[in-house]
């Protein structure tokens, strides 16, 4: 990300704040902006999810069965790179934002590529409409995850106590969109087919968009309007050619074989992990910090380490977990065979049932709650517990696998994430230095996409013969590096400095 100019940037970013006074609040005392980006990211979610929840079946289900028929092994790879594609997206939209068109307009143009992508995965056949398709949902919601959260922040005056409520109603907008989105795609799944349940994800974004389109002028008006720190005309020219050039590499590596599907998301992997250490480097090695803020920086590193950890266990739920459903879940519910797709709903509903339990815990216990690396370790290490959890049933055959078990696996997912997910972004605002706030929120983001692709790269050694011993080792590393960073808590505290 390029640095801000030298001149008023703090005047630049004033300017592109329209805050609501209290008075004009008739929203449940919030802004009718927060109703309108609230429903946009529901129905974004809608689509991204209810998309997720049926795409690793379509790339490895044979034509006869209308998928693509490309091995296990490239549909968990494909799935884990686009997940990492996805956070990597969000930085490349935020410096969009901030750089070229402004936050509000990068909204816009997310919903639309959003759209675009789910239509294409609806209506073009074969590879070719997978690539087309995926490239532009993680482009677009990429983009949309970090630009709805700046203008919606740009409502409040940094004080307002307002805000963390704010946010709370905004993130139910995105359970709610996860939790329906699944449900309905499987069902249209079942009944018409894969691309019938992409269309009704196109559907799902189409009426985000227009939402946004009725509402805007009243409820959003000049809010994140303006990029802040505008990129100079003379340099658009060179970003412009830097694109193509890239674009034409891609399709050079395509056709040439080396960006062959099993290898995907072990090339995000790598090109995510050179980019974080790349970040580290130039945020430690400025001279623009100070030594205190240095010494945070480095306390984080433990931390990325585990988020990236977590996050390549916990995305497995659209890989390998989604493929155990469908060869050894015994699904029979009443009577009745339920797709293989339900499975990702579990995680959102008890997101929704349990994410007020937690907050109210963390609360109570006040200045007793666990520090940040401790809610990381325990995080880490519960996810490690759920992926030991499938041992009792692995390597059974077909239905070998109760209902009862994948929820009770489910629900740990859900208390490790609760544990560490909505800790992280916090922390990297707390532990970022005054010169580098929004690189250090880009390192959580991209700690997010090495494990997303992780997971994919992982999905790669999952088959049939290979379960018992696949749960055992990932779940026992993940156990461990909690261990490690709940053993390192005392010394991170202590580089954290004043910072819990």
């Amino acid at each position: 990300m390029s640095s801000r100019p030298p001149t008023n940037p703090t005047d630049a970013a004033a300017d592109s704040r329209t805050v609501v006074p209290a008075a004009e609040r008739t929203f449940f005392g919030h802004p009718w902006g927060l109703a309108n980006l609230a429903g946009v990211e529901m129905w974004e979610r809608f689509s991204f999810y209810g998309m997720q929840a049926i795409l690793a079946f379509y790339i490895y289900y044979s034509v006869s069965e209308g998928g693509l028929g490309l091995p296990e092994a490239a549909a968990t790879s494909i799935v884990g790179a686009y997940g990492g594609l996805v956070y990597l997206s969000s930085i490349v939209g935020a410096w969009v934002a901030d750089r070229l068109i402004g936050a509000e307009r990068a909204v816009l143009t997310a919903c639309v590529v959003i759209m675009i992508g789910h239509i294409s995965l609806a209506v073009l056949p074969g590879v070719a409409g997978l690539g087309v398709g995926l490239v532009a949902i993680a482009l677009g919601s990429g983009t949309l995850k970090t630009t709805t959260s700046s203008v919606l922040g740009d409502m409040y005056a940094p004080g307002d106590t307002t805000r963390d409520a704010a946010f709370s109603i905004y993130y139910m907008g995105v359970n709610l969109g996860a939790l329906i989105g699944p449900l309905l795609t499987s069902a249209l799944w079942g009944w018409r087919g894969f691309h019938w349940g992409f269309g009704l994800a196109a559907i799902g974004m189409a009426v985000g968009l227009v939402q946004y389109l009725l509402m805007r002028r009243r409820t959003i008006s000049v809010v994140g309007r303006p990029a802040p720190n505008p990129l100079p005309a003379a340099q658009r020219a060179r970003l412009l050619i830097i694109l193509v050039g890239a674009i034409a590499l891609i399709a050079v590596l395509a056709a040439t074989g080396v960006l062959r599907a099993e290898r995907l998301s072990a090339i995000v992997v790598g090109l995510t992990l050179v980019a974080a250490v790349v970040m580290f480097a130039v945020i430690l090695t400025s001279s623009e910090i100070t030594s205190t803020e240095r010494s945070r920086v480095i306390a984080f590193v433990p931390m990325f380490i585990a988020s990236a950890v977590f996050w390549s266990l916990f995305q497995q739920q659209f890989g390998v977990v989604a493929i155990y459903a469908d060869q050894r879940l015994d699904r029979n519910l009443f009577g009745v065979e339920l797709p293989p797709s339900l499975v990702n709903s579990i995680n959102p509903l008890f997101v929704i049932i349990f994410a007020g339990v937690f907050a109210t815990l963390w609360t109570r216990l006040g200045s007793r709650q666990p520090s940040a690396p401790m809610k990381f370790a325990l995080g880490t290490v519960i996810m490690g517990v759920a992926f030991l959890a499938f041992l009792p049933w692995s390597g059974g055959g077909p239905n070998s696998t109760p209902l009862y078990a994948i929820v009770l696996i489910l629900l740990l997912f859900t208390f490790a994430e609760l544990c560490l997910s909505p800790v992280g972004q916090s922390l990297a605002t707390k532990l970022a230095p005054r010169a580098f706030h929004t690189q250090m929120i880009a390192l959580f983001f991209l700690s997010i996409a090495v494990g997303s692709a992780g997971a994919g790269a992982l999905g790669g050694f999952y088959t049939e013969s290979s379960e018992r011993p696949y749960f055992l080792i990932i779940g026992g590393a993940s156990i461990a590096v909690g261990v490690l960073v709940a053993l390192l808590s005392r010394w991170i505290n202590k580089m954290m400095i004043d910072v819990r």
